[in-house]
């Protein structure tokens, strides 16, 4: 495991933001941390990456203790920060450079690292230009650049393609699923788009400052979302079934086959887990 965590707290003054959560992230793996606005996710990873110090718990990350082993924790991690953190009067080269230097880097060893990352990004075409001049999607590409000079094992994203369109946050989340791959890093995620967390290997849940659901995209789907096998039948009438599996559906469609002029089955999504989930902890708090 690459990030073992047991037992985190972490207030702020009378604040408990973390409430003793305990999970832990495969090495080289896609990891997915999900909870709405204030449920402790921002924290959690401020913990992880040694920005924060916290109350109480266990936290190791590449077998490190975070606490006692900072300078090595920070050495193998990046980060790519909800908002951008590199110079806007410099270019994106300029900015590489001057990050990679704070990690010793030095000569032809730190220019070959941000060559190495600009193409990693397919930034060559700007490279050049000043990072306060970009794109949206252009920035995305130049922040998570910064965070992989150093060839980290770990990358944490903080919510990476929030207020992105469409076409570029699909553009920006190929380039993540392509560095996990290739590269074989771990990648950990926070993200209001379920449809970017369904394509992680392990998904934890956290609500105000609790972990309340953990496991595979398939496990979470089977236990808070269902599916749907929608049939019109030949005299018109549109008829709907709530599934718990998907073969489920196959008796059903049998029994009524003489009369249906058209199937459609409906998958369960990590909107559904997520919503439902959430939405039954609100109602039992309230």
């Amino acid at each position: 495991m690459i990030i073992r965590v047991e037992n985190l707290r972490k207030s702020y003054g009378d604040l408990e933001a973390v409430k003793g959560i305990s999970f832990s992230v495969q090495e080289g793996s896609m990891f997915s941390f999900l909870g709405v606005n204030g449920a402790g996710k921002s924290t959690t990873i401020g913990v992880l990456t040694t920005l924060l110090a916290k109350n109480s718990g266990r936290v190791e990350v590449g077998g490190f203790d975070i606490e006692k082993e900072s300078e090595n924790v920070r050495g193998l991690t990046g980060v790519v920060f909800q908002d951008g953190v590199l110079d806007d009067t410099l270019s994106i080269r300029d900015n590489l450079m001057i990050r990679g230097s704070l990690y010793g880097m030095k000569g032809q060893k730190l220019k070959d690292a941000v060559d190495n990352v600009i193409k990693l990004t397919a930034m060559e075409e700007f490279v050049e230009r000043q990072y306060g001049k970009l794109s949206g999607g252009q920035k995305r590409r130049a922040d998570i650049a910064r965070s992989l000079v150093h060839t980290p094992k770990l990358l944490f994203l903080d919510e990476p393609t929030t207020g992105l369109d469409p076409k570029t946050r699909q553009d920006i989340w190929k380039l993540i699923s392509d560095l996990q791959r290739d590269e074989g890093m771990t990648v950990f995620l926070t993200t209001h788009y379920m449809e970017e967390a369904a394509t992680s290997d392990n998904i934890v849940i956290i609500h105000r400052g609790e972990v309340k659901a953990q496991g595979t995209p398939l496990e979470l789907k089977m236990e808070y979302a269902f599916d749907v096998l929608r049939m019109t039948l030949k005299n018109g009438e549109f008829v709907e079934h709530k599934l718990n599996n998907t073969i489920d559906a196959l008796p059903i469609i049998e029994q009524r086959k003489a009369e249906i002029s058209n199937v459609e089955i409906i998958n369960g999504t990590m909107d559904d887990v997520f919503l439902n989930l959430t939405e039954r902890l609100e109602n039992n708090v309230n």
